[in-house]
């Protein structure tokens, strides 16, 4: 494989609720100095890419697929390259991979870098990019039919591998809570949650099979009040509902706009209110 330049780091996926338009408004809120820095939801990591210069981070996610690709990307990229250059942008070949969930015992056969190929795969050849599971924890997002998508992106792997190994990263799959025990003063966590649905059809937690629903809303406001507690610095983001609003009515909270492109019905994709909720003043 030729030598390449390694160039800024970008979400190697397509992923719902991805925060990569309102980065700049972010980073403006951001604390000023971070011992380490915590995403426990962190998805397609567009902020975690974007943090600036903590001592080390510690990023976890309780989709163990997407963590496995993390995890590939930092110890094994050019064998994942490789893996993504052997797959073919066919609907007869997509929905063969793509059926592999179902078949228990052929995709325990995938190693970790043949795992993480098929999860990028899919994501970059699937329709609008949209990843999504059943209840059964199944892919089952169609076919895309785009011409020519990029599935062996080179230079974005191993922008993506350079960040995972320039400095200390933990990577995790647990529950939320579990993955910031560690937290203590100076340390900042970001939280970017499935959001609570603005209406009674707009929910979508389809990239993990168990969902994300009030009650984990409650338990992750009741988490950011014991974070203050110990002098932790923390960053929600959610949907700008009554009742986030009402979890979080002690802290600051700031209404942001953002486009979501991502969603399978065309007409539902457009500007929204969202909020960002801080425990110190930005």
């Amino acid at each position: 494989m030729q030598h390449v330049s390694v160039s800024s780091p970008k979400p190697f996926l397509k992923w719902v609720g991805g925060k990569r338009q309102l980065i700049p408004v972010i980073s403006r809120h951001l604390p000023r100095h971070i011992q380490t820095y915590y995403e426990p939801f962190v998805g397609a990591g567009a902020l975690l890419l974007n943090i600036p210069h903590p001592r080390q981070l510690v990023i976890n996610d309780l989709n163990a697929e997407l963590i496995n690709c993390y995890q590939v990307i930092q110890k094994h990229p050019h064998a994942l390259l490789q893996a993504l250059s052997r797959h073919q942008n066919t609907p007869e070949y997509f929905y063969a991979l793509r059926a592999l969930d179902r078949q228990p015992e052929l995709f325990e056969k995938l190693s970790a870098v043949e795992q993480a190929a098929r999860t990028i795969y899919l994501n970059k050849t699937c329709f609008n990019g949209l990843y999504r599971v059943n209840r059964k924890g199944q892919f089952n997002s169609p076919f895309g039919r785009y011409r020519n998508p990029t599935i062996a992106d080179e230079k974005g792997i191993l922008a993506v591998h350079h960040f995972l190994t320039h400095k200390p990263v933990r990577i995790l799959n647990q529950d939320f809570e579990k993955a910031v025990q560690g937290a203590k003063a100076g340390d900042f966590v970001y939280f970017d949650p499935p959001y609570d649905p603005v209406s009674s059809t707009a929910s979508f937690t389809g990239y993990q099979q168990d969902g994300f629903g009030r009650h984990e809303q409650k338990r992750l406001a009741r988490l950011v009040h014991d974070l203050t507690r110990r002098g932790c610095r923390v960053m929600v983001s959610n949907s700008s509902t009554d009742f986030i609003c009402s979890l979080y009515k002690d802290f600051e909270i700031m209404k942001v706009s953002a486009t979501r492109r991502i969603n399978a019905v065309a007409t539902k994709r457009g500007a929204v209110d969202e909020v960002l909720i801080m425990n110190y003043k930005p």
